[in-house]
């Protein structure tokens, strides 16, 4: 018992904080598809510089095809 307690706490909380990631990034990437700012500032930290034509394609393609599939999807190819 004083071994299985913390591998299964180290299970839970490891399960817990990668569905509670995926769902910050799954509500990050949804507020970026409507604020360019956001957009904007995400590509000059990876290293891009956007104009304006680059920024609305960028804004329509991730309008078009969701970053995180939802539960039960797949990425059509």
């Amino acid at each position: 018992m004083n071994i299985a307690l913390p591998i299964i706490t180290l299970i839970v909380g490891l399960a817990g904080g990668f569905f509670i990631g995926v769902y910050y990034l799954r509500r990050q990437m949804e507020k970026m598809q409507n604020n360019p700012e956001m957009l904007q500032k995400m590509a000059k930290q990876m290293g891009y510089n956007l104009n304006g034509k680059q920024m609305q394609k960028a804004q329509q393609m991730m309008k078009n095809q969701p970053a995180v599939p939802k539960r039960g999807q797949s990425r059509k190819r």
